[in-house]
């Protein structure tokens, strides 16, 4: 088996980089970029370039001098970016590896600084020029980071490889090239075929970057093989050492890591749901308890994803729907031979958030919804396919044979009638529908090698985001813990935040604005002083009329207050005080 590979590495050795050619040119395929102006272009560009220190410069001029030995650069002149998008289609991740399906053996190639091996046409070379403190620059491949690159790289991919690409056993995202194949015979025949097209337009392979003969490789995040999907570990591991994030910007950023691996997580939509809100543009972002739980709680989700199945259309589908308050979760699963045993795994979970109108509907017609939905989303799955529905709720086995329903319940049947003749659904009770509520997981063993075997039990510290200092006397916060004593709500809030009190019946007599105020946690007790909790400060909390007047005083009449204006002292009392009609 080595020597056939050899043979055929060896056959088709013009199609991989060396010393003599270090990079292809591909013929055919040059790039031409359309503007979006009429007016000419390009115009004179007469700013000096960018300021760099010298061990910028240094990599800069090293960089230039490589491109130009490479034949990418030519000195000589400028650029502005005015150019016109030019879709084309791009497959999508997940439905790409699905193309793995029973594959024994998974090859990968990388193309050779990829974007570098098309040339561009004449008239396009003076649209992309660049200005360094080494002169002016031009360039006659294409660069990386141009509106278009990827695009016009793709349609060149789709060009050569028609028919590969159409019988589903090559697949190329950008410049990752994976060929599947089920048998050691298939696998030389179709690298051959795919190592003549490269030699046949001049394309360069990186050889260091190929993988030739291997059952499992990683590819696009993800460690993958003809029967499996998982996480690749070392991507999660960057992710369990950074710190909480401190800013809308860098909570956006873990979110958008997470939501790329939310097909290997049951119930991301309601995991995410209280830090996808704290991202919104009119709440201030704050790292409340619950909320820093939530984020400990995704972070270790992502390093106990399951091992999903590859889909294999010839075996039966199960769906496994759940609806609650919060939101709608699915498990799609099959049966696969694993070790030679029969052993059921998910092949792909999905969930969403519900909407305030379908949060009124009742529990039979969430979980209606939640199949309607999880029907159109996997549609790519289940379309011709036998599947069986599992679900808690046993109200959904008589949804298709409702004599009068509602008019979302006929919208739903309708929708539900292209899958009747191939769906079956089952009711199973939620104590033991394990799929649904807490589905096991195909945890991978950690070890203490293993970089996530890091322990997420400890709790976080919050980091303090901002301290407000104001010059206030002794006497005034004795005054404050003697006036919680003669009001009836600030005294059972000091009993119950100073745990002296386990009558838990005193609630109930507090005033029903005070009793909110309660379950949202948002007072604190600190030295016998009631701390009042709003956006990103604790204020002092008041009881008595007499202490208001003291904190106006203080802030406005004594001379080092700067005696300011009214809507200064205003801003400055809020910085410090609060009480329940402030």
């Amino acid at each position: 088996m080595r020597h056939d590979l050899i043979y055929v590495l060896y056959k088709y050795k013009s199609s991989f980089a060396s010393d003599n050619e270090p990079l292809g040119a591909i013929e055919g395929h040059e790039v031409h970029i359309t503007l979006n102006i009429d007016r000419q272009y390009p115009q004179v560009l007469r700013r000096p370039p960018y300021p760099a220190s010298p061990r910028a410069r240094e990599a800069l001029e090293k960089h230039i001098q490589e491109s130009i030995q490479l034949g990418v650069l030519r000195k000589l002149g400028y650029n502005e970016e005015v150019e016109v998008t030019t879709p084309v289609s791009i497959a999508r991740i997940q439905e790409t590896l699905t193309q793995l399906s029973k594959a024994q053996y998974i090859p990968s190639m990388d193309a050779l600084k990829g974007f570098h091996q098309n040339f561009f046409m004449n008239k396009t070379k003076k649209l992309l020029r660049i200005i360094t403190h080494c002169g002016i620059y031009e360039y006659l491949r294409m660069p990386f980071g141009i509106k278009n690159a990827s695009y016009h790289y793709q349609r060149m991919i789709n060009t050569i490889f028609p028919t590969e690409l159409s019988e589903q056993w090559l697949i190329i995202y950008i410049y990752n090239i994976i060929i599947c194949s089920n048998s050691w015979c298939l696998h030389l025949e179709r690298l051959a075929r795919v190592l003549h097209k490269f030699a046949e337009v001049n394309m360069k392979i990186s050889l260091k970057k190929c993988n030739f003969g291997f059952e499992e490789l990683k590819a696009l995040g993800h460690i993958v093989s003809g029967l499996s999907l998982s996480i690749d570990k070392n991507k999660v591991a960057a992710v369990l050492l950074k710190p909480i994030p401190q800013n809308k910007k860098e909570m956006m950023s873990f979110l958008g890591f997470a939501i790329y691996y939310r097909q290997h997580l049951k119930d991301f939509a309601i995991l995410a749901k209280s830090l996808y809100r704290i991202c919104d543009q009119q709440i201030v972002f704050e790292n409340r308890q619950e909320r820093i739980k939530a984020y400990e709680k995704l972070r270790k989700a992502l390093t106990e994803a399951p091992l999903l199945l590859i889909p294999d259309w010839n075996i039966h589908f199960k769906l496994y729907i759940d609806a609650c308050g919060d939101g709608l979760g699915e498990a799609l699963h099959q049966v696969d031979i694993i070790d030679e045993k029969p052993t059921e795994g998910p092949v792909f979970y999905i969930s969403r958030q519900i909407k305030q109108t379908e949060a009124r509907d009742s529990a039979s017609q969430m979980e209606c919804l939640c199949l309607v939905w999880e029907l159109e989303k996997f549609h790519y799955y289940l379309d011709g396919c036998f599947f069986g529905v599992i679900t808690d709720c046993n109200s959904v086995k008589s949804v298709l044979n409702m004599k009068t329903p509602n008019r979302h319940m006929l919208r739903w049947q309708i929708a539900i009638q292209e899958f009747r003749g191939n769906m079956t659904i089952a009711h199973k009770a939620g104590n033991i529908n394990k799929n649904a509520d807490g589905l096991r997981r195909w945890a991978l063993a950690n070890s203490p090698d293993n970089p996530f075997d890091v322990p997420l039990e400890a709790e976080p510290q919050i980091p303090i985001e901002g301290i407000n200092i104001t010059d206030i006397g002794t006497e005034l916060f004795k005054e404050v813990r003697e006036s919680y004593k003669q009001d009836k709500n600030c005294h059972i809030f000091t009993s119950f935040l100073d745990k002296d009190c386990k009558d838990k019946s005193l609630l109930n007599l507090l005033d029903e604005v005070w009793k909110n105020c309660y379950s949202e946690g948002i007072f604190h007790f600190f030295d016998g002083i009631n701390y009042h909790k709003t956006k990103n400060s604790c204020l002092m909390k008041f009881c008595s009329r007499f202490l208001v007047n003291t904190i106006f005083h203080g802030c406005h009449d004594i001379i080092y207050s700067g005696h300011l204006s009214e809507e200064r002292k205003l801003e400055k009392v809020k910085n410090c005080a609060w009480w329940p009609s402030w």
